[in-house]
């Protein structure tokens, strides 16, 4: 295990020590960023499918807020802060219609769930694979709902607050993980995060707590490649309108 006590040289930015982020018994190296996050580039690209299995994260890696954790495959995924959701945080309203989850800040809005005779791995998979080709390559923010009962991915995470007051574990991935690190989330038993959107924030999905159903914010093209997936099932609202869509109900 590598010392996590002995500052590592002076950040180049900043000129403030570079402490140790990761403490692993695969190399003996941990890596290494300054209190200001000015981190070495960690190892692996977002976006590449990990090797571990959604239940196979590995538990002896303490995780701080802001610090990469490390899963048993030997990658590496940064952990977000209150600094990489406040344009969400404080900035919803509460109510019915779709601002009680996507900042008012977008050009379009939308909700969607899965049709009847679609399988939720089907929707889930055009939902992503919709919003991969309307979004330049770059890292996804992937949140998940701390409720009690359901896979947060890394549950020792550090968490961040928004809407009422809820944690989420938010890691910064990419799509691939989107469906592939969880089993089981508040809609069912699908993979999809509660919450996620690009290191651009050119759209963001969001599933609240008590709703059935996703929403979700954009500009009119993305949504426009959503409305046209029939497996996607989406349906533009505007944003002062009752966000519940027909036949569903809030629980």
């Amino acid at each position: 295990m590598a010392d996590v006590t002995s500052p590592a040289a002076n950040c180049s930015t900043c000129g403030r020590p570079r402490l140790p982020l990761i403490y692993t018994e695969h190399d003996g190296q941990p890596e290494h960023a300054c209190p200001e996050r000015h981190a070495e580039p960690t190892r692996g690209e977002p976006g590449a499918v990990p090797a571990v299995a959604p239940d196979g994260h590995d538990e002896r890696v303490p995780a701080t807020s802001g610090y990469p954790v490390r899963t048993s495959d030997g990658r590496s995924w940064r952990i977000g802060t209150a600094g990489d959701i406040d344009w969400i945080a404080g900035h919803t309203t509460p109510g019915l219609s779709v601002t009680a989850a996507i900042p008012p800040v977008f050009d379009a809005y939308a909700t969607f769930h899965p049709p009847g005779g679609v399988s939720l791995e089907a929707h889930e998979l055009a939902v992503v694979r919709e919003l991969a080709t309307a979004t330049p390559e770059q890292p996804w923010w992937l949140g998940y709902l701390d409720t009690g009962a359901h896979d947060v991915v890394f549950p020792r995470a550090a968490k961040v607050s928004i809407y009422e007051g809820w944690s989420y574990v938010l890691v910064e991935a990419g799509p691939e993980q989107t469906l592939t690190w969880r089993t089981g989330h508040l809609r069912g038993d699908g993979a999809l995060p509660d919450l996620f959107f690009p290191a651009d924030r050119s759209w963001l999905v969001s599933a609240l707590w008590d709703d059935t159903w996703t929403d979700v914010g954009g500009s009119t093209l993305v949504l426009a490649g959503l409305r046209r997936n029939p497996l996607v099932n989406a349906r533009l609202v505007g944003p002062d309108e009752d966000a519940c869509p027909p036949g569903l109900t809030r629980d």
